[in-house]
């Protein structure tokens, strides 16, 4: 590629805000883009969605459910699987359960993740040191029973 070769992207040469309505010329006169009489035509055309009327789709559909905006999403794994991924004396962090593939990567965008908790499920025999962002009191018992420490970051 050089500079003779240079162009614009596909699209981005077209632009929305010319002026309609003034004259053959203009590529765009007499209707300006509307057709031929009708309600669609004339101003004060009905908002999108309107029916003339008639109940619209958008309330005839049933609404189910509410999905609140604020809630935290929290990745939630077991002791057991600290078990099974790290060795004695290790430090699990978010970056180290990553790495290990416990979870998939927060900021990559494949999990919409506010933190990590650890749940007390299964056995752990290895002393580990644990900073998550959260732990279920069984968890940080069994995590300290076994010598590690349970930090919250």
């Amino acid at each position: 590629m050089d500079l003779s070769n240079l162009r614009p992207a596909d699209g981005s040469k077209h632009s929305d805000n010319f002026r309609r309505g003034r004259g053959h010329g203009s590529g765009n006169g007499k209707t300006a883009g509307k057709g031929h009489k009708g309600q669609k035509a004339r101003s004060g055309a009905p908002r999108p969605g309107f029916e003339g009327g008639q109940m619209p789709l958008y309330r005839r559909i049933p609404k189910r459910g509410f999905k609140n905006r604020n809630t935290a999403q929290i990745i939630a794994i077991n002791v057991s699987v600290l078990e099974k991924k790290f060795e004695n004396g290790d430090t699990v962090t978010i970056e180290s359960l990553i790495e290990k593939g416990v979870i998939a990567n927060i900021n990559s965008g494949i999990q919409n993740v506010d933190g990590v908790k650890i749940l007390g499920q299964g056995e752990l025999t290895k002393k580990l040191t644990v900073k998550v962002n959260a732990f279920s009191e069984s968890a940080k018992e069994k995590i300290e029973a076994a010598g590690g420490t349970a930090e919250v970051i």
